[in-house]
């Protein structure tokens, strides 16, 4: 055992990084996709008649990535800390 942190623990091979890695791309695409659907469905209408976003959709959406972020945040923080708990039990 030892007391250097890092050593002692085995290294993921090359294929269970490139499985975590997808993992994790896999998630983000999800995340990604609840996002536009729930920030698109709430800040823009359906009949809209311009190219460009108004001011009033533009601060709509401004306002739902942060608060789909800081949500998000929250999330993972109480799983981290979930998961430490069990760990530490």
């Amino acid at each position: 055992m030892s007391f250097l942190p890092g050593f002692g623990r085995r290294q993921p091979s090359s294929a269970e990084k490139i499985a975590n890695a997808e993992a994790e791309m896999d998630m983000i695409g999800e995340m990604m996709a609840r996002l536009n659907q729930s920030c698109l469905k709430k800040c823009i209408q359906p009949d809209y008649h311009e190219g460009d976003l108004t001011k009033g959709e533009s601060v709509c959406l401004d306002r739902c990535v942060g608060k789909f972020f800081e949500v998000q945040m929250k999330i993972s923080e109480k799983m981290q800390g979930d998961a430490a708990m069990k760990q530490g039990m």
